[in-house]
C-alpha cells in the first residue's frame, strides 16, 4: 500500500458550525516524514483527529490505510486504530499503572502474552532512555519522562503510521532531542509513516521531510 492518507475536497467542522478544514487535498505515502503547521485554532489538531477516526468528514473523501472513513464500520475503526500509535500531547497515561503496563497496554489489549509484553517494554524503555523505571507511576516522573512513556507506547505493536499531537510542545530540550530522535529512527529505520503537528518544525532534523500548513481559513498547503 503506498498510499496511507488519501485526501480529496475534505471538508471538516463540528456538527454545523464553519469549517475547520475546507477542502483539502493530499496524498501522504509510506515511509513519508509529515509536519502540520499553522496558527492556533487553525485546525491542526482537528485534522489530526479525523485521521483516527474520532470526527468524521463533513464532506469529501478521507482514506486512510485503504478504509473509508466517512462510512467506516465500528469494528473496522478498531482495527485501523490497532495499527496506529498515537502521541498526544498531554500523555494519556493511566495514573494508576506502572510504567511498563501504560507501555504494553496496546499488547495487552491485543492479547499477547506477558512474557510478550514485558519482552517488549524492556526493549522499548531502553529505546527510550528509561531503563529502570518500569516499576515507577507516571506522577513520579518528569513530564518529558511522561511522554517519552508514551512514545514508548506507540511504539509498542510496530504501527505502519504514528500520529503525534505537539509531542514536544511542553518539553525540555533533552526529552525534545529524544523524542524527535524516536520519530526520524521510526520513519527512516522501521519505514513507519509519521504525521506530527506542531507549531515549531525542530531546528535540527536529519531525515527528509514534507510541510503542510493550514491557514487561517481551514486552507492547506505544502511548503516545497
Amino acid at each position: 500500500m503506498s498510499n496511507i492518507i488519501a485526501v480529496q475536497n475534505l471538508t471538516l467542522a463540528y456538527g454545523k458550525e464553519e469549517k475547520i478544514i475546507d477542502n483539502a487535498s493530499f496524498l501522504i505515502k509510506k515511509g513519508d516524514f509529515v509536519f502540520i503547521t499553522g496558527p492556533s485554532g487553525s485546525g491542526k489538531s482537528t485534522l489530526l483527529k479525523s485521521f483516527y477516526g474520532n470526527l468524521k468528514p463533513q464532506k469529501g473523501a478521507l482514506i486512510m490505510g485503504g478504509l473509508d472513513m466517512t462510512n467506516i464500520k465500528k469494528s473496522k475503526l478498531q482495527e485501523l486504530r490497532s495499527h496506529l500509535g498515537i502521541i498526544f500531547q498531554d500523555y494519556r497515561l493511566i495514573n494508576e499503572w506502572t510504567v511498563e503496563r501504560n507501555v504494553v497496554l496496546p499488547l495487552w489489549i491485543a492479547g499477547y502474552s506477558k512474557e510478550v509484553q514485558r519482552t517488549q517494554a524492556k526493549r522499548l524503555l531502553h529505546h527510550v532512555k528509561l531503563s529502570g523505571k518500569e516499576h515507577k507511576y507516571p506522577m513520579e516522573l518528569s513530564g518529558g519522562e511522561q511522554q517519552r512513556v508514551g512514545v514508548a507506547r506507540a511504539l509498542s505493536k510496530n504501527p505502519f503510521l504514528i500520529l503525534a499531537d505537539e509531542p514536544t510542545g511542553n518539553l525540555d530540550e533533552f526529552s525534545s532531542n529524544v523524542i524527535w530522535d524516536l520519530l526520524e529512527n521510526a520513519c527512516q529505520q522501521l519505514d513507519t509513516t509519521v504525521v506530527v503537528v506542531t507549531h515549531k518544525i525542530p531546528s535540527v532534523f536529519n531525515i527528509p521531510y514534507r510541510h503542510f500548513t493550514i491557514d487561517e481559513k481551514g486552507k492547506i498547503y505544502e511548503i516545497h
